[in-house]
Parts: C-alpha cells; sequence; structure tokens
C-alpha cells in the first residue's frame, strides 16, 4: 500500500509471472524509496510529462530483470472510465493474447 512501513511509494514495478492460459502476465507492486538497495538488478526509469504539474510526472518505473526482454516496447496506460479503471499494455513483442486478455505469449 502507498502508506507502508517501508515509506511512501514512489512508483511502481513492473513484472511478468507464468500464469494463465496463454503463459504470462503482468504484475504491478509498489515501489519504495529504497526499492534499488533492495532489488540492485531492477532496471528504472522516471516518467517525465510536458507539463511537471501533470499527474505522473516524476513517477519512477522499476522493471524485473527477468521481465525485461518481454515488455521492451511496451506501452502502457492507465484507463479510468465508467466501467472500469485499469492499467493497459500494448507490447510489439506478444504473439497472442487468451481470449479474456489476462495473458499473453512472446
Amino acid at each position: 500500500t502507498p502508506g507502508s512501513p517501508e515509506g511512501p511509494a514512489v512508483g511502481i514495478r513492473l513484472g511478468t509471472k507464468k500464469r494463465g492460459c496463454n503463459g504470462l502476465s503482468y504484475t504491478l507492486n509498489y515501489a519504495y524509496e529504497n526499492h534499488l538497495e533492495n532489488h540492485p538488478r531492477d532496471e528504472a526509469m522516471t516518467i517525465n510529462l510536458s507539463s511537471s504539474d501533470m499527474e505522473g510526472n516524476g513517477l519512477k518505473v522499476f522493471v524485473e530483470p527477468m521481465a525485461l526482454m518481454n515488455v521492451i516496447g511496451t506501452e502502457m496506460d492507465f484507463l479510468d472510465t465508467v466501467m472500469t479503471s485499469e492499467f493497459t499494455f500494448t507490447n510489439p513483442n506478444s504473439k497472442g493474447e487468451c481470449g479474456c486478455g489476462e495473458s499473453f505469449n512472446v
């Protein structure tokens, strides 16, 4: 959670996990201030938006080393509609997805 004993969340950690009917699914977890001390092999990047006033500017994204080759080039977005609030992924490496969209293969 954002207010955990590890301190305030400073970003998210993206990974993949073997599951679902098509092989892999994305995982998202909070990342805290000392994240790279605990996960030194993660790739780190910072979101820089066109305006520093925009929500999400400065957010840190960490990618697990085992997931990196599966997510290179992936576009991640947050969709907030009347029906759903979720992260969406457009992965150019994906060779297919299951019918429900919960898993993919590369």
